[in-house]
């Protein structure tokens, strides 16, 4: 048993060292290293933040009355274009009318109060110095002097609110612009207890309008005033807008844990094609430079410099490459701009790879094993 052991083992060890020297065999050729390359050349480099908004005037004034009442007349519609100060509509002016009359009487009630008790106030006022009524006397003529003095002043207040609120039946145009929305007609009763009710919405100018666009937090860090922007809505989809940027909102509105700011896009419309409301599908061009010396942003991360935190780039010359330091400027996430270290025309290295030949089949080191199966052979 011991022979036959040793036997064993002597065969298994022979055809360790078989297979130790077939895995070790090299497969016919050599593996080339591949260098791939870009030329520092001049180009146009642009970078863009897309986003969704919503068309609106500029100037939007809802148009409301401070009083209650019913709607007993309306002078304008829908689209109607309105003049600022032009009557817009009126409520019934029966009550306030009443309330303005009954007001104008107790005014006028306390007026006469309030000059009788003063009257006798200045003849208690001269007695009283010389003497010749008591100070008790005094004080009452001085107290109804003063009481009548003040029931006259609220009299005088209460009908200068009532007068105002007369006039707050008459509602008009705050603005020069057009009619967008009408919320009332005529016979319809309007509370003003809580709130101002709205009547009317007008936009001051249509030629000249603005898109509140939500632009997402990782994209909100690109976007500045004054950046240029296109957009199209769905109605004109054969059309292009422009406008630009006029203000980025610091509030962040947060819908679904998405969270996005609000920016706000000039937007000239002076053939009124845009309409209050559309969707427009919007994209900023948040980086435009033209003519700048440009490499692939690949060549800075080939065998970057991490130990001494340098940027550079490889630059290839005949057979040689030497690292040469760099400095950059924009970023359009493909290219980036080089500001200094380099000339038009220069090669840089971008990335190298290993090509072997007649690779195909699985490699150890790129050497192939004997005892490995091949691919099964076709019939023809």
């Amino acid at each position: 048993m011991n022979i036959m052991m040793n036997k064993n083992f002597v065969l298994s060890a022979a055809a360790f060292v078989m297979l130790f020297s077939f895995t070790n065999c090299k497969q016919g050729g050599e593996s080339k290293k591949m260098i791939e390359t870009a030329v520092a050349k001049k180009i146009n480099m642009s970078r863009e933040v897309t986003a969704t908004g919503t068309l609106e005037p500029i100037t939007n004034v809802e148009v409301g009355t401070q009083v209650s009442g019913i709607i007993s007349k309306i002078y304008v519609d829908y689209n109607s274009e309105v003049k600022k100060g032009q009557i817009l509509a009126e409520l019934d002016k029966t009550t306030l009318e009443a309330e303005l009359e009954s007001q104008t009487s107790n005014m006028l009630a306390a007026k006469v109060e309030y000059e009788y008790q003063t009257r006798l106030f200045n003849r208690s006022k001269e007695l009283h110095e010389k003497q010749m009524v008591s100070d008790t006397e005094y004080e009452l003529a001085e107290y109804n002097y003063l009481k009548s003095k003040n029931s006259y002043d609220k009299s005088r207040s209460d009908m200068v609110k009532s007068k105002t609120n007369l006039g707050f039946a008459t509602i008009y145009s705050p603005i020069d612009g057009i009619v967008l929305s009408r919320a009332v007609d005529e016979g319809q009763t309007v509370a003003a207890s809580f709130s101002t009710p709205t009547l009317f919405t007008i936009a001051n100018d249509l030629t000249k309008m603005q898109v509140i666009a939500d632009v997402d937090e990782a994209d909100i860090g690109e976007v500045a005033e004054g950046q240029n922007v296109s957009f199209d809505v769905d109605a004109y989809p054969n059309d292009k807008f422009t406008g630009y940027v006029t203000q980025v909102r610091l509030e962040a509105t947060t819908t679904s844990n998405v969270v996005t700011y609000q920016v706000v896009i000039a937007a000239p419309n002076p053939d009124l094609k845009l309409k209050p409301g559309l969707t427009a599908n919007v994209t900023i061009k948040t980086l435009e430079k033209n003519n700048v010396l440009a490499i692939p942003s690949k060549a800075l991360k080939y065998k970057a410099d991490v130990e001494n935190n340098q940027t550079g780039v490889w630059v290839k010359n005949a057979e040689k490459q030497l690292r040469v330091p760099v400095t950059v400027g924009y970023d359009d996430r493909i290219n980036v701009e080089i500001v200094k270290g380099l000339k038009e025309g220069d090669v840089v290295v971008v990335d190298e790879s290993l090509q072997t030949p007649g690779a195909g089949a699985p490699q150890m080191n790129g050497e192939k094993s004997p005892f490995m199966q091949g691919p099964p052979s076709r019939k023809k």
